[in-house]
């Protein structure tokens, strides 16, 4: 993949998803509440060993960084890529 600039890398650690739906108010263009376990999607992400994540644009930036503070958990990291 190339790197291009302007984006960032969100990682969920899935499994350890209590379904707070925090992740979903603070970034709903990214987030959904999975109707299967309750627990949220990122949405357009990859899994690797149980772990999800997604490049995407920076401008998501923000709200993403919004929805990792909320997450009671901890399982969201946002980083510049």
């Amino acid at each position: 993949m190339v790197k291009l600039k302007n984006q960032i890398r969100i990682t969920h650690y899935r499994s350890k998803c209590i379904g707070c739906n925090a992740c979903v108010e603070a970034a709903p263009q990214r987030w959904r509440m999975s109707k299967k376990d309750g627990k949220s999607v990122l949405l357009g992400a990859q899994e690797k060993k149980g772990i999800y994540s997604v490049i995407v644009h920076s401008e998501e930036y923000e709200s993403n960084l919004e929805a990792a503070k909320n997450c009671p958990v901890n399982i969201i990291k946002v980083e510049k890529y």
